[in-house]
């Protein structure tokens, strides 16, 4: 299989990015008193929180995409291969998203408190981020979950095509066994890594809806141009050297906005930040680390 050309790359992000605007202007036209959580919303109110669940969720999963090619270093993974690997994570994380968002809106639901810790947990997120140092260089092969996994599979040193798994004949037994070849090994590390990610998307995205349509939704446009978005991305790193304080930045807000209102229990007052003001805050953010990555030259250290 083919790396995606910049220029495909291009027009499926494009693609994935306008179905997202004509689902939400569906809403806007369709939706009309849709009962969430005890509310009434209409179409307008609907297609707001799917938006803003949608900008924050792309936004996040830029953060992720460096993940995903630091992983991709760190297992020497040819860029043949890659496009199969981000398949599957995709199709993985589009099923746990599902469960997390479910398991976040219901717990919600029955305890409004546990948004004011979602909202410092978020904050605190934001904050380390903006805080630590950029690891290059980090091992990815040294993942808890594949160091148990490998206690039960053996692995192969080599990869062979694009196959997660062979059977090849033990050289103690003599027997043919199933064997884990490396590219599973990526799998593997990519779920976990979404897993991790959901910690923050999950709350974050609640800071705009609590409905499970909404937010699956708007979480489901978002992952499905991740694949497109990757091969762009590692096409143009470049252009998003300071996404990394960009995310930080949208999960510190995130996270003002989910806490704010708890400041009521103190001053007795109502505090909260409209979703439209969120979401022109959140694409600011964004489209500034851009520009700040694109306008700002990277320093170039001269060896004598």
């Amino acid at each position: 299989m083919e790396q995606m050309s910049m220029k495909k790359a291009i027009f499926w992000v494009g693609f994935w990015f306008v179905m997202a605007m004509a689902f939400c202007f569906g809403i806007l036209l369709f939706a009309h008193n849709f009962q969430a959580s005890g509310k009434a919303l209409n179409g307008q109110e609907m297609a707001i929180q799917f938006l803003g669940g949608y900008v924050i969720e792309l936004s996040l999963s830029v953060d992720n995409l460096f993940v995903f090619l630091m992983v991709f270093c760190s297992f020497s993974i040819p860029g043949a291969y890659q496009r199969r690997v981000l398949t599957y994570g995709i199709i993985g994380a589009i099923v746990l998203r599902l469960l997390f968002i479910y398991v976040g809106i219901k717990t919600v639901q029955n305890f409004t408190w546990v948004l004011y810790i979602f909202g410092f947990i978020l904050i605190f997120s934001g904050v380390k981020m903006m805080l630590e140092k950029e690891e290059h260089n980090k091992d990815c092969k040294n993942n808890k979950t594949l160091h148990v996994i490998k206690k039960f599979m053996p692995f192969t040193d080599n990869f062979y095509d694009e196959k997660f798994f062979i059977k090849k004949k033990n050289p103690i037994t003599k027997k043919h066994i199933l064997y884990a070849t490396p590219l599973f090994a990526v799998l593997v590390v990519i779920e976990c890594s979404d897993i991790i990610f959901a910690i923050d998307s999950i709350p974050a995205i609640l800071s705009f809806t609590d409905n499970l349509f909404i937010a699956y939704t708007s979480n489901l446009f978002a992952i499905m141009g991740l694949r497109s978005m990757y091969f762009l991305l590692e096409k143009m790193n470049a252009a998003f050297r300071f996404m990394k304080f960009g995310v930080a930045a949208i999960l510190t807000f995130t996270g003002v906005k989910l806490a704010l209102p708890a400041l009521h229990y103190i001053s007795g007052q109502e505090y909260h930040i409209d979703s439209v003001i969120s979401i022109v805050i959140i694409v600011s953010i964004l489209m500034l680390s851009i520009l700040a990555s694109v306008v700002v030259k990277e320093k170039v250290t001269v060896h004598e």
